[in-house]
This record gives structure tokens, sequence and C-alpha cells, in this order.
């Protein structure tokens, strides 16, 4: 283990700021972040304090001292830790570590939100080829050991299975409700069903539930499975855990990954390093100074940095796209109105929100061409091909003042001020509210606006005590699946939770269509999008939600030391967030896998 250097002797240079920089770090402040849940249908949200590590083995070195890597050898990331690292559990959502799922812990399968397909990965099959009738095999890949030397097994795999059947604080325990169990023979490992089986549900399983050791998890005891901190985690993934303090987290690459051999896959570099995020300022000057080279963090006024002075021409900085809107589509921002209160529980106000306010208006004033405004049915764009335009055509709200005062005339709305609210010191959406108060303003809709913590805003939500807010807890997924999950979700409890539902909108016969959606085979794509059609035409005639803008994958490389960076354009179309989520879920490690060393590097 490399000795760690005192705190005095930073590893990052004095910061230089050149004039353009210098204008956009005054607009940085703190902002809303835009990663995702790991699971479709429960997530954890947990801040339990760590509990013993999972592996009985020796832990990785921490010290509140800064260590020292060569600066050619290592990928410095950030834009994804708000706090010091300190849980390599993957089970524990929300709370582990950056890295902890991809670059540890890995999935059966991978999704690629650009292509829309699945991918194998330790399951050399996919949900496409899988199901046999109402059971579903896989076939576990040979020639994988776990990091202590161990071969990955099918009883790991049917373990993993059993264990979120069995254990409810298994945070995927949801997404196998319909499983009865999994039985291992050698590598393959037959999933055998209830009844019908849950194919969304479980589908959501095989690329974002991590695959883990039966040797190390089965000693915890079942009440710690997704609390222990796991500090010396064992993984099949490309990378070990080296070392953390409260500034940073270091994984050190690790031979014999599988993914070499059987994919021609390895990475450039040595460690990888993830900063947790200081503010805004901050972030953006280790950027520009090379001492950051993959940033998922929202950089107010990035844009103009990249528009205005040509981008990589300057300071070697690229993003997916060489042009507006420059970010990838993560998630769904949506007005978020109470529907079990008047007004919000009429569908003449709703829909008179929706036709008052202008998505890109909204969009343009606050990001500046690096987000882009939603389209009415509020489904990302991975997932056009399920939206039916003939029914977005008939039956969505557009931006039309004069129909929205319409409707507001028979909405019950009598004048009264209603309160509008996101997280104090999200920039990027207060600055948005204040667009949003103008033009409900303009049709005669008077809000206030008001800016509480975010712990106190999300107990807000939850508990129904709320008129107006910002949302974005729709992500991106394969199917539109979960996104009418979190609209739909019943019965409506006095506290919701899992971000389910939390405008507390009542339709049984939509969330019907929901769970009937969940249980159809892929396959019955003519079923599918029967049902599909039916949830987007009642949305858009319900409006449960005013989708307003999709917040984007933020990323900027920097070409310092390391390029080839994800794009838009070639092979290298692969999702660029280390966020978990996407990370060990989609395609980040591809796009990990794929820098090359600078030549030009100092």
């Amino acid at each position: 283990m490399r000795p760690t250097k005192s705190a005095t002797s930073r590893r990052w240079r004095a910061t230089r700021y050149g004039g353009a920089a210098v204008a956009v770090l005054a607009l940085a402040t703190a902002s809303a972040c835009s990663s995702s849940s790991s699971s479709s249908s429960s997530s954890s949200t947990s801040t339990t304090s760590p509990s013993p590590s999972a592996s009985t083995s020796s832990s990785p070195a921490s010290s509140g001292s800064v260590t020292s890597f060569p600066r050619n050898e290592t990928l410095y990331t950030s834009g994804t830790a708000y706090a010091p690292p300190s849980n390599w559990n993957p089970l524990d959502v929300g709370n582990f570590a950056t890295g902890t799922q991809g670059l540890i812990y890995e999935p059966l399968n991978l999704y690629n939100p650009i292509t829309g397909a699945y991918m194998p990965w330790l399951a050399t099959d996919t949900p496409s080829t899988g199901w046999q009738g109402n059971t579903y095999v896989i076939d576990v890949r040979s020639g994988v050991t776990w990091s202590n030397g161990t071969p990955l097994t099918g009883a790991d795999v049917a373990y993993s299975i059993n264990l979120a059947v069995s254990n409810a604080s298994d945070p995927y325990s949801a997404n196998v409700a319909t499983v009865a169990k999994a039985t291992a023979n050698g590598n393959t490992v037959t999933v055998t069903f209830k009844g019908t089986p849950g194919y969304a549900e479980f589908t959501d399983y095989l690329w974002k539930a991590p695959v883990l050791p039966e040797a190390v998890w089965s000693k915890l005891p079942a009440s710690q499975i997704a609390t222990a901190a796991n500090t010396s985690p064992v993984g099949t993934g490309p990378m070990s855990l080296d070392t953390y303090n409260s500034q940073e987290v270091a994984y050190q690459t690790r031979s014999g990954w599988w993914a070499t051999s059987a994919l021609g896959l390895s990475f450039k570099f040595k460690y990888l390093v993830d900063v947790v995020n200081g503010s805004n300022n901050e972030e953006l000057g280790q950027l520009t100074a090379d001492n950051i080279d993959w940033s998922n963090n929202f950089l107010p006024g990035i844009n103009n940095l990249l528009g205005n002075l040509g981008g990589s021409s300057v300071y070697g900085l690229k993003t997916y796209y060489s042009a507006a809107p420059y970010m990838l589509s993560g998630n769904t921002v949506w007005l978020e109105p109470n529907t079990s209160i008047a007004p919000m529980n009429n569908v003449n106000f709703r829909r008179a929100l929706a036709y008052a306010l202008d998505p890109s208006a909204i969009a343009q004033a606050v990001y500046g061409g690096i987000a882009k405004a939603a389209s009415p049915t509020g489904l990302l764009p991975n997932l056009d091909s399920f939206v039916n335009q003939s029914v977005v055509s008939q039956y969505a709200a557009t931006y039309n003042p004069a129909e929205a005062k319409t409707l507001l005339a028979s909405s019950g709305y009598h004048g009264q001020t209603l309160t509008l609210q996101v997280p104090q010191g999200w920039s990027d959406w207060m600055q948005a509210t204040t667009v949003i108060q103008s033009e409900l303003s303009a049709v005669g809709i008077n809000v206030s606006l008001i800016y509480p913590q975010a712990s106190a805003r999300t107990a807000n939500l939850t508990n129904g005590t709320y008129d107006l807010a910002l949302d974005n807890n729709a992500g991106l997924d394969s199917t539109p699946w979960s996104y009418f999950q979190r609209v739909y979700e019943l019965p409506i409890s006095k506290q919701q939770t899992a971000q389910l539902n939390w405008e507390r909108f009542s339709s049984p016969s939509d969330w019907a269509l929901v769970q009937e959606a969940g249980t159809v085979s892929p396959t019955d794509t003519t079923k599918l999008d029967s049902i599909y059609s039916s949830l987007e035409k009642d949305f858009l005639q319900q409006q449960p939600e005013i989708p307003l803008w999709y917040n984007g994958i933020w990323f900027q490389g920097n070409t310092g030391y390391w390029e080839n960076f994800p794009s838009s354009t070639g092979t290298d179309q692969y999702i660029p967030a280390m966020w978990g989520g996407y990370i060990g879920a989609m395609t980040t490690v591809y796009a990990l896998a794929n820098l090359e060393p600078n030549p030009k590097a100092p």
C-alpha cells in the first residue's frame, strides 16, 4: 500500500483561471444534480452509520491526508460525491462511494440508452434471449474471478437473486417480487416465478442489480446486508479499492479482469481517483487547471465557456455533443402539483398550468442551451419509440396563454397565492422558479417562491404538505414502465416513499394499466404499445405532472492528460456518467476503457 502524503502537500497545483473562466465562476453556486436511483421500483436513501466490513480481510488505507498518484497514470473524476467516502456496499443505494457499482461490483447485463439495446456482461445472454416461457435462464459467463481470486459461479448469481427475494432490506427486492426462487446448476441459473412474471421489474433487476459473492455476503447478519460499510469489497469489476480519505477515493486497475480477454476492454490508466465535490467554483477551477479529467458536475455558465470560446481550442474541454445541447438527457424535471388539495385537484387547473408554461423558454433561460425542453409526455428521448405521436398531436398541451386563461376560468381557482418550492442552493432550479412564476403570473396564477433545505423539501413532498414543487425522480430506463409507475402507483400513503406518486394522484384505472404492462412479455410489442398509448393519452388529458425540461447528463472531459472521451460521433457513443445507477448499469465502463493517454500531456 502506498503511503499517503501530508495534506499540506496537495497534488492540486495552484489554480489558473482565464478571463472567461472567471466570468463563469461568478455564476457558480450549488445546483440540482442529475443522478438516478439504482432500482426501478425501490430505492434506498438510508443514512445509516457505517457498519463493520462485509469482508474479513484487511481494509484499504484511510486517512485524512490527500494521497499522491502519478499524474499520467491517474484519471481524476468528480461530480458525484458530496460527502467523504466511507461505504462500498452496493446494496446501500444512495450512500455507497462512487465506483462501488461498476468498478468493483457488476450486473448481469448492461443497458445502452443510445441504441436501446441490452448487452451481455456477467451473463452471456440478455433479457431478449433469456426467457423460456415463464422461466428465465441465465448463462453465467465462465472465466470470471472475484478480486480475491475465487471464481464467479452460478451459485453466486442464484444467491444474489434469492437474497433479494428473501430479504426486504435488499433494495432490489421489489424487482424480484414475482420470483419464486433461483437455482444453479454449474454456470446455468434457472429463475422460476410464482405465477405470471413481473417482466418489467425483473428485467430492470438484470441490468441494475449487483452480483454478490455468496462466500462473503452470506456471513453478514440479515439485518446488515444493506447497511454494512463493506470497506474491503470483493468484486468482479475492473478495479479494486486502493485508499480513501475525507476528500477522495482511489481505485487501482485490477489484473485479470475478465472483460480484457472476453471483450478486449482494458483501462489505460492505473488509478482512478474520484474527488469529493467542493463548490462549483472549485470544480470548474480544477477542471480548467487540468486537475480534474472527467467532471459530472453541473457547472453554471459552462455553455458560455464552450460556445463563446470554442471549447476545446481554449481549455481542451469535451462534451458529448460538440454544440448545443452539449449534454445527453438524463432525467425529466416536471412541475409537480399536489393533486390532493385544491385547486391542484382540478384537471382544468393542471391543464392551465401546462398551457401557461413554455418549456423551451424555461430551458433556454436557465441553461442557455445545455438542457433540452421536455416532450409533453415527459418520456426521455431514448424512449421515443414508445411514444404514440398521434396521441401527442391530439392531446398534448402546448404553450398557449390564452387557452390557459380559458381553462383557469373553470378550474375553481380564485386568485389565491400558491407556493412553489425547490431546495435552497439548487441555483438552476431556483432560477427556473422565477421564470415559472413570471409565466404563471401572466395568466393570472399567483405564486410565492420558497426555498427550504433539501431535507425539508423532500419531507414536504413525501408528507404532501406543499402546493407546487419541481421534482426529477424519473431517470433513464429501458422502458416507460418505471416512469408511469412513478406517476400512478397506488395506494397513496400518508407519507409516500421511494419517489413514487409524490403528486398523490389517484387513478385506479391507470395504475391497473401500469400493473398490466409489467406482466406483459417484452415480445408482445403490440399489447405493450396499446397499453403505453393509453397511459400517454391519460397522462396528457389529466396532467398529473407537467414536464418542463430534461436535466442533462452533465459531463465535461479535459483532454490535458486523457483523450477519446465519449462523443455523439464515431464509435465511442457511451454514457459519460459516474453517477450511481449509471456506471455499472449502462455503458460508462466502455467509455472509461476507451480513454487513451494524450501524447501531448505534460
